[in-house]
């Protein structure tokens, strides 16, 4: 089938989100927003997590990859059961990717006749985004910064072990490309669950928290904006200042 208005949206928003990462990562977004990302040196290992933070809305939507789709990972996509009912094919309406083996690309060909299979390549830095208003536009540099220069405001009350600093590193890549009032919650390299869209925080963070359930104990969790605690502290499953 042609890609219609909604399938550019969504497919430019799962790969600017899964292009944020340098370790094998796939992405599945619905409605220009991922609801899972999981990173894993075994890409088919990064494609289940990925799917499983959330089947529901990974049902029709678009799965990114930052690597090379062979014979292997396209039969997984092609045969991966529904987590919720462990019986129902997964069905996605585009697979996007740096590339694709011979293989690979006969096996997701033979997936489903209304598939869009594309290839896309790292777009560059320093890009405006644009977007329109009424009478006119408006723009702004592209969001390319990245988490490496972090400053801890607990100072030398309480640092981040390496691996609570690689799970906040994780969750803020993927909070950039969560539509506001965005919250992800993450650990070991997997989005866990994520609230979007929402005109007040605290009903993000219980849409998150909602999705992790007791995953949630131990992750990191990032905002896109000022974090109030006070008002979310009785959202929460568990105080959040500690």
């Amino acid at each position: 089938q042609e890609m219609s208005y909604n399938n550019y949206l969504d497919a430019d928003a799962a790969w600017n989100c899964v292009s944020e990462f340098e370790n094998p990562t796939c992405v599945v977004v619905k409605h220009t927003n991922p609801c899972g990302v999981a990173s894993r040196q075994d890409v088919l290992e990064a494609y289940r997590l990925a799917v499983r933070a959330d089947p529901v809305s990974a049902f029709g939507g678009i799965v990114a990859f930052n690597t090379t789709v062979d014979e292997d990972l396209a039969k997984e996509i092609r045969e991966f059961r529904s987590p919720t009912d462990g019986e129902t094919r997964m069905f996605y309406e585009i697979v996007v990717a740096p590339g694709y083996t011979e293989k690979g690309l006969e096996v997701l060909k033979g997936k489903s006749k209304t598939l869009r299979i594309l290839e896309a390549k790292r777009s560059g830095k320093n890009m405006l985004s644009l977007r329109q208003v009424s009478g006119g536009w408006l723009a702004q540099e592209s969001d390319d910064l990245t988490p490496e220069d972090i400053t801890f405001t607990t100072g030398s009350e309480r640092a981040p072990t390496d691996s609570e600093l690689s799970d906040a590193k994780f969750a803020w890549l993927c909070v950039k490309h969560v539509k506001s009032n965005a919250i992800v919650i993450a650990k070991d390299n997997c989005m866990l669950g994520m609230g979007s869209g929402q005109p007040n925080r605290v009903d993000s963070l219980r849409i998150a928290f909602r999705k992790a359930g007791e995953a949630a104990k131990g992750a990191a969790l990032a905002s896109d904006a000022f974090f109030p605690f006070g008002e979310n502290k009785t959202t929460t499953p568990f105080d959040l200042t500690k």
